[in-house]
């Protein structure tokens, strides 16, 4: 059999871990590979005259089957691809940026094309799950999704819970470690995650999410106290992207921070790991973890990706119909407000006679029940920290609260999962 024939775009961590994977593959010929560079060195050694400073010789050479677009961001990542397809070539790719913003429009664009799109990698890095949905999964109704998708908060939340440190001082060594980058922004205040879930969602509810409904929320608030105070309570604190589902094809898709029980699972997945629970029927709840980046567990996905093609390619005219967009109408959108849930809230009050008493009439006057208030000791200027759990109610119900919380300080509200 001819050997599939590979270009690349981009040779960074991702594109060096998937250019040494194939190297070894009898099958896999890498014919070009397009980096912004071609000068600069590099953990892997490419001949020279493999590689090119325009990503258009790629995307238009005529003897490439396959364009692994590992560049990221929309522009000009969508022109590659759509050039790439117009020219006769299926495409991989790690780009959840593109997927979560014009994800309908290249799935489209593809199919009028009879082109396959994969993007394994986009997800969980290392984790098998878009494939594992589409088939695997395939005859399950997926209801409810709890995912930790982003490494780099995972691994600054760990840290300040086993440390005791603040939010900056482990942003900086996390930097310094490069699990960080300089401008964090994508990352810490959920940009990423929320990404991932819109396109994990769309697949798994086989309606489309838009990312404009997906709420999203970061970590950069999160205080040592309260990495303290959940502790004591029974949780640990994750950035959370969630998503579930109704009968009636609402669907509640968010990303922030939530005290999650230390008698589950997503409690225990620490520093820069990621993992996906699934509830659905008839297959129950199911968890998968593993490396959520990197060099080589995010190659894993990718060069997957391209041997499902392979496996394919030239055997058929319409190739892994299973791994197609198949998605005919939208989610209805749930707004933040409308949602329900349980709340940590964490009080400064003036230590005086019926503070606790006040704080438990305006919230028994919207109907809000709580689990738990505790306070714990005065301060020197005379104020009382208070902590409250509530049961399950309305959001906006909450915001409420703390409106009428007059003379208190509310240093902290954070969803807790169920």
């Amino acid at each position: 059999m001819d050997k599939l024939k590979i270009g690349i775009i981009g040779l960074g961590t991702v594109g060096s871990g998937v250019y040494k994977t194939l190297q070894s593959m009898d099958s896999i010929e890498i014919v070009k590979v397009a980096v912004k560079n071609i000068n600069k060195p590099r953990t892997v050694t490419v001949p020279q005259e493999k590689l090119t400073d325009n990503p258009y010789d790629v995307v238009n050479d005529p003897s490439i089957d396959v364009v692994v677009e590992l560049i990221g961001g929309i522009h000009p990542a969508l022109d590659y691809i759509e050039t790439a397809i117009k020219n006769g070539k299926h495409i991989v790719t790690a780009n959840k940026e593109l997927l979560a913003k014009n994800g309908e429009e290249l799935f489209n664009f593809a199919e009028k094309h009879n082109k396959v799109v994969l993007y394994e990698a986009a997800i969980a890095g290392g984790i098998p799950i878009i494939m594992p949905i589409k088939t695997i999964l395939a005859g399950n109704k997926i209801t409810k999704i709890h995912a930790i998708l982003n490494g780099t908060t995972n691994y600054i939340l760990t840290k300040m819970d086993a440390d005791g440190a603040s939010y900056e001082d482990v942003l900086k060594e996390a930097q310094a470690l490069g699990y960080a980058e300089t401008d964090p922004t994508g990352d810490v205040e959920g940009f990423d995650a929320a990404y991932k879930i819109t396109t994990l969602s769309t697949i798994a509810f086989k309606k489309r999410i838009k990312l404009e409904n997906v709420y999203r929320e970061g970590i950069t608030k999160i205080r040592k106290d309260d990495m303290a105070k959940a502790n004591e309570l029974g949780y640990k604190i994750k950035l959370i992207a969630t998503a579930t589902i109704d009968e009636n094809d609402n669907a509640d898709v968010r990303v922030h921070p939530m005290l999650v029980s230390k008698n589950s699972m997503l409690a225990h997945i620490n520093y820069v790991t990621n993992a996906v629970a699934i509830s659905g029927h008839p297959i129950g709840d199911i968890v998968l973890s593993g490396p959520g980046a990197g060099e080589f567990p995010t190659a894993s996905s990718v060069v997957g990706d391209i041997l499902a093609i392979q496996s394919e390619f030239g055997r058929t005219d319409y190739m892994l119909p299973m791994m197609r967009c198949n998605h005919t109408s939208d989610a209805n959108p749930v707004k933040i407000d409308d949602t329900v849930n349980k709340y940590y809230i964490s009080i400064t009050a003036p230590n005086a006679i019926g503070v606790i008493a006040k704080i438990g009439t305006i919230c028994a006057n919207k109907n809000i029940s709580l689990s738990s208030i505790v306070q714990k000791g005065v301060s020197e200027d005379n104020t009382a920290d208070i902590t409250v759990i509530t049961e399950h109610c309305q959001e906006k119900l909450i915001k409420e609260v703390v409106n009428e919380l007059t003379n208190c300080t509310v240093n902290s509200i954070i969803r807790v999962a169920d």
